[in-house]
């Protein structure tokens, strides 16, 4: 059945929220709310009605039941104070007030994903992409109630995997046809058509759980990742958000790494322009001068295939602007104009994806100037995808650039926290130590900035952080050991230079130290 109100389209065969033409992602017992209240708009639904249909009884807190309305809320552009689809009536209950349409034809998509688990005779091929499947998680509680908290754990991560728009990730509906049964997961892999599958399980013992994963590439049967995780069993649904994060976080860094290894090997005669795509990826990660040459190159090679390929030119401009930022530019005025088009050529292909969104938002950040436009679109990246380190990373340096210093702080902290292996976590490390030191907080800057180091001995960033607070605190030693370090790192540094490169009008105490330290003018 498929449900429709202003510019909304709620799917139940497929379990999506659509807006337009995009998915809108939705939590699993958010998505059952909605569901119940549009079904049930005839009438006013009491508390006690949507904790028997969502939570089937269980014991349920009002703030719990008020976190999930309000998320329904948000999540079709509705809010407590408007109220204009979703009604509180005091000491009655709620209603869904919005003119509904109905439609009972299945979708084509839906019909599509049934068929993958139900045919062996059609199997699906391969998509140009990664995939992804999230098996059931096995209970292996002995207690038959623990079976809703395991499928919602797995609605989770599907839904928070699918915020990855570089990675196709296979239905719940289609995922949950292998429930209860010993597979293969080579025979998962063929009828779903997905490279990769993720299968746990679930253990409650005491007043603590347990859960098991391990991601599998289907192809090989080799283990790329697995891990556990223990919980005290408090509330539940901060629970399964808290282990959900934690799951995505370690396996999304560790899938696209074994993406991009693998790029150009498995079609070595007929490179896609996603293949050149993740190679590009590949190289830009390693952010030296000739890495990133030879970024934009490949990057520019899948442009030429796809000129629609939105992601592939955010990270063209992302390699303009690292050019700019660690001094490799040849022609800064040519790199800046690069970065700023592109990446607005991106938000015109798509102003919906979470990492476009994140690279617009800190290149303008850096080259545009327009605040205020840059931290709707970094509020934007990270409410897309609250799981992306890039996102969060971003965040924190536009919030820094624009002078929100205690919120950009807790951006580069969410970073940390969910991608905390992550390659480019240096960056983040680094961010937090420039706004402590505009914040007077030195001490916090120099643990900041030793992190940073240790993760990578050449990062300037990091080497301007300590030169700058140990500069403010007087410790001349340490002082004169970073700033030559720095300057064996980036021996054309000069402050002038720096400040040069954009985004630096909030950067008044870290430029201070800087000159304190005695590094060129």
């Amino acid at each position: 059945m498929r449900y429709f109100f202003e510019e909304y389209a709620l799917d139940t065969d497929r379990r999506e929220l659509h807006r337009g033409p995009n998915v809108v992602p939705t939590a699993p017992q958010v998505f059952d709310l909605l569901d119940y209240l549009i079904r049930n708009r005839e009438h006013v639904v009491s508390k006690d009605d949507l904790v028997n249909a969502i939570w089937h009884g269980r014991i349920v807190s009002d703030m719990a039941l008020t976190t999930r309305l309000n998320a329904a809320r948000s999540a079709i552009g509705d809010s407590g104070e408007e109220q204009r689809l979703i009604k509180t009536l005091p000491r009655k209950g709620f209603r869904f007030v919005g003119a509904v349409q109905e439609d009972d034809r299945p979708s084509a998509s839906a019909i599509v994903e049934g068929s993958h688990a139900e045919s062996s005779n059609s199997e699906p091929s391969l998509p140009d992409k990664p995939s992804i499947a999230v098996l059931p998680f096995e209970n292996m509680s002995g207690d038959p109630e623990q079976d809703y908290f395991a499928d919602g754990m797995v609605e989770e991560i599907t839904t928070a995997l699918s915020r990855f728009k570089w990675l196709f990730v296979i239905a719940r509906n289609s995922s949950f046809t292998f429930k209860g049964k010993a597979v293969d997961v080579k025979e998962v892999g063929r009828r779903l058509g997905v490279r990769y599958v993720l299968e746990g399980s679930v253990r409650k013992s005491s007043a603590k759980i347990r859960i098991t994963g391990q991601l599998i590439d289907v192809s090989t049967g080799a283990h790329i990742w697995a891990d556990r995780f223990e919980r005290d069993l408090t509330d539940i649904f901060v629970l399964q958000d808290d282990v959900t994060l934690a799951v995505v976080s370690a396996i999304q860094p560790k899938l696209l790494q074994t993406e991009m290894a693998t790029a150009g090997r498995r079609r070595p005669e007929n490179l896609t322009a996603y293949d050149y795509f993740l190679r590009a990826l590949q190289r830009f990660s390693l952010a030296t001068r000739e890495s990133l040459a030879e970024a934009l190159r490949l990057a520019h090679r899948a442009l030429e295939l796809d000129p629609r390929f939105g992601i592939v030119a955010a990270l063209a401009a992302g390699c303009h602007h690292l050019n700019l930022q660690f001094g490799y530019a040849v022609d800064p005025q040519f790199e800046r104009k690069e970065a700023v088009r592109l990446f607005r050529l991106a938000l015109s292909v798509d102003d919906s994806d979470s990492d476009i969104l994140a690279w617009a938002a800190i290149i303008s950040a850096f080259t545009v100037g327009d605040s205020e436009s840059e931290i709707e679109m970094a509020d934007r990246a990270v409410a897309l995808n609250p799981s992306s380190f890039h996102a969060w990373n971003c965040r924190g340096h536009v919030n820094r650039l624009v002078g929100l210093l205690e919120e950009a702080i807790r951006s580069f902290e969410r970073a940390v926290r969910v991608s905390p292996v992550d390659p480019w976590l240096q960056y983040a490390f680094a961010g937090i130590g420039y706004a402590s030191i505009e914040l007077r907080r030195f001490d916090e800057a120099i643990a900041v900035g030793k992190k940073a180091l240790r993760l990578n001995r050449s990062h300037s960033g990091a080497l301007r952080v300590l030169a700058s607070a140990f500069a403010h605190l007087g410790r001349d030693g340490e002082t004169r050991e970073a700033a030559a370090r720095l300057l064996e790192v980036d021996p054309a540094f000069t402050i002038s230079l720096w400040i040069a490169r954009g985004g630096q009008s909030n950067a008044k105490l870290m430029i201070e130290g800087l000159r304190k330290a005695g590094l060129p003018e």
